[in-house]
């Protein structure tokens, strides 16, 4: 259950996301214009509820119900809304970003200290670096490494990682690595962009060009024995642990960005022809009513997150449905404003485009489809009692 009135953040969340919008278009055109629009009320939204109150800067940015270091459920409530404005000015947005899960799951007070500290002195940009050219986002299969230092302590970081948001403009990030053999040498290290050795690149995109999707390079970065999160754990509790566990806490956040563009979409539609009628009306209301049912399994496998009882066939469930739903809005949306829709609407244009970036954050559809594959091979898929949940995903 949230710790705020759902209702009251949900509204306030409407009202303040429609403002992404205009800014998003422009940042089609220049990314680095987002610094022009830091002053809305949705950007600062990012920063409060995924900072904890002590380290939050802006009290007076948002309304007090907005709550510092969000349950998932809460995070979801906000994703929704934020991308139903603009995904793109979502995702371009500073705060902590991914990279505040792991610190969150795995940081002493020393290491939060460090890095939450540098986040309030807005703005600040942050990445999240686990992608590899090579080797995608599996975990177990990274080669970026560290090296011990001769005659000193700490270890030096060398290797590439690819697709990272923000990664091109960040001030400081979360890196997954290697130090030794197996799934227990990964570790995750706090890197400062400032360090020498750390090489940056935005990539071109066709969608989301906002979050400046990049590529980094690491080229015998030094990391301190301060930097690795969770030194003081066992290896099996600390960097594996931290890429599994944000990336299960923030998939459904992909999700609800996925069922916030869809919303996006249907209600564009009814916008620009508000007496559509008949079969495509229905159209419309068919894909309002699957949104609505696939949001109601997400908040349910939100609340079933923040309960510590996740199931993890059920979130990739509804990450891949969710994503191929956005998809299939925008090209609905596309279909029934015209044949030149995509060129009369800039704004449908650029969401068509970014949507397609859902299918491959937090993994991509072949993956979750295997996963819910095992979950019903394990009769461990389907809620035993839905009502018992207290979420019924309405609205």
């Amino acid at each position: 259950m949230t710790r705020t009135d759902p209702g009251a953040l949900e509204r306030y969340l409407r009202s303040v996301a429609a403002d992404l919008r205009g800014p998003g278009l422009v940042l089609e055109d220049d990314p680095d214009a987002i610094t022009r629009f830091l002053d809305l009320p949705a950007v600062a939204i990012q920063q409060r509820m995924l900072m904890p109150a002590r380290f939050d800067r802006g009290a007076d940015a948002v309304p007090p119900f907005v709550p510092n270091e969000a349950s998932c459920l809460e995070w979801v409530l906000a994703a929704e809304w934020l991308a139903w404005g603009d995904p793109g000015m979502t995702l371009a947005s500073p705060g902590p970003s991914l990279s505040t899960a792991v610190v969150r799951a795995l940081a002493d007070e020393e290491q939060r200290d460090w890095f939450f500290t540098r986040i309030a002195r807005w703005p600040t940009w942050t990445f999240f670096a686990l992608t590899e050219p090579g080797k995608g986002s599996a975990a177990t299969e990274l080669e970026a490494a560290l090296t011990p230092v001769p005659d000193r302590s700490g270890w030096l970081l060398s290797g590439e990682k690819m697709y990272i948001g923000n990664g091109a403009h960040a001030q400081l990030g979360v890196v997954f690595c290697r130090r030794a053999p197996g799934p227990w040498g990964i570790e995750a290290v706090l890197v400062d962009t400032t360090d020498p050795g750390f090489r940056a690149e935005p990539l071109p995109m066709l969608g989301l060009r906002g979050a400046r999707i990049s590529r980094l390079r690491f080229d015998d970065v030094y990391v301190s024995p301060e930097r690795v999160l969770g030194r003081d754990r066992p290896p099996s509790r600390r960097g594996l642990r931290g890429a599994l566990g944000a990336m299960l806490w923030f998939r459904p956040s992909v999700a609800a960005f996925a069922l916030g563009a869809t919303r996006a979409a249907c209600d564009y539609v009814l916008a620009e022809r508000p007496a559509l009628a008949g079969a495509d009306r229905a159209l419309v209301d068919d894909m309002s009513d699957r949104r609505s049912r696939l949001r109601a399994l997400l908040h349910r496998a939100a609340v079933e997150i923040d309960a510590g009882a996740p199931n993890i066939h059920r979130v990739s469930a509804v990450k891949t449905r969710a994503a191929d739903l956005a998809e299939e809005a925008t090209r609905l949306a596309a279909w029934l404003l015209g044949p030149a829709s995509l060129i009369e609407h800039p704004w449908l244009d650029k969401l068509y485009r970014d949507v397609r970036a859902f299918e491959f954050m937090e993994g991509t559809g072949n993956i979750h489809r295997r996963t819910v594959f095992q979950g019903l091979l394990r009769d461990d898929f389907f809620v035993a009692d839905p009502d018992d949940l207290g979420c019924d995903g309405a609205a």
